[in-house]
C-alpha cells in the first residue's frame, strides 16, 4: 500500500537529486533536498484539507489529481506563476520574462518579492475563508469545544465569513500595506484588489463546486428513493458509494487546484531565501508538492479522516494560521520554520486528541455508530 502510494514520488525524488547533482553538483543537490523538505513542512496540512475533498470523488477524478494535478502544481505553481507574476509586475511579455529569470537572477528575485503583498493577500483571503466557513459550522464533532461551539452559533447568521474576511481585508490593508518591507511604498490599492480577488474567486469555485455537490446528492438520494423496496439498492453511478463524477467533481477538482495554489504561494516566495534559479526551485518544490500529493491519495485509501476526526479541525486551524502569516507578511518577514512548524504542531495535536478519543470509546479508529456531539475535552 505504501510502495504502491509514494511509489511514484520515490521514483521522481532520486531522478530529480540525480539531475540535480549533474546539473549543478553538490551544492544544487543539497538546495533541491532542502526545497523539497521545506515544501513538505509547509503543505502537510495542504494534504489534509485535499483528503477531505479528495474522498468526495470517484476513482477516476482521485487519478486526475494525482496526474494532470501535479503537473498543474509542478509546472504551473512552481515554475510558470512566478514568471507570470514577474511579467505582469515588470510589464514584460512571457519569453522576456523567461530570459529575464534566466539572465538576471537578482533582478528577477526583486520582481518577485516586490509582487509579495498581492500574492499575500490573495492567498490569505482565500485561505482565511476556507478557515472561516469550517469554523462557523455545525459539526458533530468537536475538537476545541470552548471555540468551536459558540462560532457554530454565530456561523448561522448570513454571510458571517464574508463581513468578517472584508474586515480582516479592509485592517490589513490600512495597517500593513503602507510602507512594506517587500520593495516600499504604499501598497493598500494593490493588497486590497488582490484581497477582493481572492475572496471572489473562492466563492465563485467554492460556490460551483457546492451547487453541483448538492445537486448530485439530492440525485442520489431521489434514486434511492425510487429504490425503496427492491431487494438491493441500486447505485446511480454518481453517488456518495462511488463518489462524485461529472461536473461535479470537474468543479471540486478545480477547488482543489485553487487551494493547492493559495497553499504554495508562501513555499515559492520563502525558496527565494535559498535560491533565486527558478528550475532548481521547480524541482524541488515539485519533489516536494509529489509528495503532498501521495499524502492525500494514502490519507483517502486509508481512510484516516474517519479514523482520527479530529485532524481535519488541525488541519483548518493551520490553514486559520497560515491566512493570517500570509496577511502579516505583507509588510514583516515571518520565517518558513515558524509557517512549517505552526501547521504540524496543530496537525499533531489533533491527531493525538483523536488517538485519545478513539481510546476513550473503546473502538480505536472506529468512528462508526452514533453521531452524537463528541468533544475532545481539550
Amino acid at each position: 500500500m505504501l510502495l504502491k502510494t509514494f511509489g511514484w514520488s520515490f521514483a521522481i525524488t532520486v531522478v530529480g537529486l540525480v539531475v540535480a547533482g549533474v546539473l549543478w553538483g553538490w551544492q544544487g543537490l543539497a538546495i533541491v533536498g532542502i526545497l523539497s523538505i521545506l515544501e513538505i513542512s509547509l503543505s502537510f496540512d495542504n494534504a489534509v484539507i485535499n483528503a477531505g475533498i479528495l474522498r468526495k470523488m470517484n476513482a477516476f477524478w482521485q487519478k486526475i489529481f494525482l496526474t494532470v494535478g501535479i503537473l498543474i502544481a509542478v509546472f504551473g505553481m512552481r515554475l510558470v506563476f512566478p514568471v507570470v507574476i514577474v511579467a505582469i509586475t515588470a510589464k514584460l511579455g512571457p519569453i522576456e520574462a523567461v530570459k529575464l529569470a534566466i539572465n538576471d537572477k537578482a533582478h528577477y528575485q526583486e520582481l518577485v518579492t516586490s509582487a509579495h503583498p498581492a500574492i499575500a493577500a490573495f492567498g490569505g483571503m482565500f485561505l482565511l475563508m476556507i478557515f472561516l466557513d469550517f469554523i462557523f459550522e455545525e459539526r458533530d464533532y468537536k475538537w476545541l469545544s470552548w471555540i468551536e461551539k459558540p462560532m457554530a452559533k454565530m456561523g448561522k447568521l448570513d454571510m458571517l465569513s464574508v463581513i468578517i474576511a472584508l474586515v480582516v481585508l479592509l485592517v490589513s490593508a490600512m495597517t500593513l500595506a503602507t510602507d512594506v518591507a517587500h520593495g516600499g511604498g504604499d501598497k493598500t490599492a494593490t493588497v486590497l484588489l488582490a484581497g477582493v480577488a481572492g475572496l471572489i474567486t473562492y466563492l465563485v469555485v467554492g460556490g460551483i463546486s457546492g451547487y453541483f455537490e448538492g445537486k448530485l446528492e439530492e440525485d442520489d438520494e431521489d434514486g434511492e428513493e425510487s429504490a425503496a423496496g427492491a431487494a438491493a439498492p441500486v447505485a446511480n453511478g454518481a453517488g456518495s458509494a462511488v463518489g462524485l463524477a461529472g461536473k461535479a467533481a470537474f468543479f471540486m477538482f478545480l477547488y482543489l487546484e485553487v487551494i493547492d495554489a493559495s497553499f504554495s504561494f508562501d513555499g515559492v516566495i520563502g525558496a527565494f531565501a535559498i535560491t533565486n534559479d527558478i528550475f532548481m526551485m521547480a524541482l524541488g518544490l515539485g519533489i516536494g508538492a509529489m509528495y503532498i500529493r501521495s499524502l492525500t491519495v494514502f490519507l483517502v485509501r486509508k481512510g484516516t479522516l474517519d479514523d482520527y476526526v479530529y485532524l481535519e479541525h488541525g488541519a483548518h486551524y493551520a490553514i486559520g494560521a497560515l491566512a493570517v502569516i500570509l496577511l502579516i507578511t505583507i509588510r514583516y518577514e515571518v520565517s518558513e520554520v515558524v509557517t512549517g512548524l505552526i501547521g504540524i504542531v496543530l496537525i499533531g495535536l489533533s491527531f493525538a486528541s483523536s488517538v485519545v478519543r478513539n481510546r476513550r470509546e473503546g473502538k480505536p479508529g472506529d468512528t462508526s455508530g452514533t453521531k452524537a456531539e463528541v468533544t475532545s475535552g481539550v
